[in-house]
């Protein structure tokens, strides 16, 4: 991992998207060890997490993860996820944060070096190029080792550095995670089609 110690850096961490690609590499996130590992390598500002969150539940799953991440050294980002239905009268879900996470980069981007990106999408190419013309260091953390690829091969190559999340998964893996076939803490809430598409109901 190429981190300077002198860098001002952030994390901008798309919360569905990451939890799919730990999940399909069968393990789950300590987020306090994921937090130690960015601070011990250059001086952290602000770690950002971004999710949707499906408000008119009476319980949602993803709340005490929220509320953890909050009390915990993250920034939290959230919205309420919005349903809809479609011409063929089926309900939809739509919870998607790649905007927020983007404005907030360009945002920030003057008072950091090095900008962190949990995120495979594809979209956020155009992104990476802009900070990397007002001169920020860029780097994504997804991965090659599914198949199909979580990230997208345009992100990968704009990205000054790509990070393969599996070869994270000692340093920041939760001991004891349940593996994929298992019933993972907070699970319906991070359904990758919700936040990054549209999911049907």
């Amino acid at each position: 991992m190429n981190v300077y110690p002198n860098e001002r850096i952030a994390l901008f961490i798309d919360g569905a998207n990451l939890y799919a690609a730990a999940r399909a590499l069968g393990f789950d996130i300590d987020y306090k060890k994921l937090l130690k590992v960015f601070q011990s390598k250059g001086h952290l500002i602000r770690a950002l997490y971004y999710t949707a969150v499906a408000e008119d539940q009476e319980y949602s799953s993803i709340r005490p993860l929220v509320d953890w991440l909050d009390y915990n050294g993250y920034t939290m980002v959230t919205k309420p996820t919005k349903e809809f239905t479609d011409s063929s009268g089926r309900r939809k879900i739509k919870g998607n944060m790649d905007i927020e996470l983007a404005v907030d980069a360009m945002e920030l981007a003057e008072h950091l070096d090095h900008l962190i990106i949990f995120s495979g999408d594809g979209d956020f190419r155009s992104l990476v190029e802009s900070l990397q013309y007002k001169g920020r260091r860029v780097t994504v953390v997804s991965t090659l080792a599914t198949q199909p690829p979580m990230i997208a091969d345009e992100l990968r190559r704009q990205a000054d550095q790509f990070i393969e999340l599996a070869d994270m998964e000692q340093e920041i893996g939760r001991s004891g995670a349940p593996r994929p076939s298992d019933e993972p803490e907070f699970d319906e809430a991070y359904d990758p089609e919700i936040d990054e598409e549209v999911a049907e109901v």
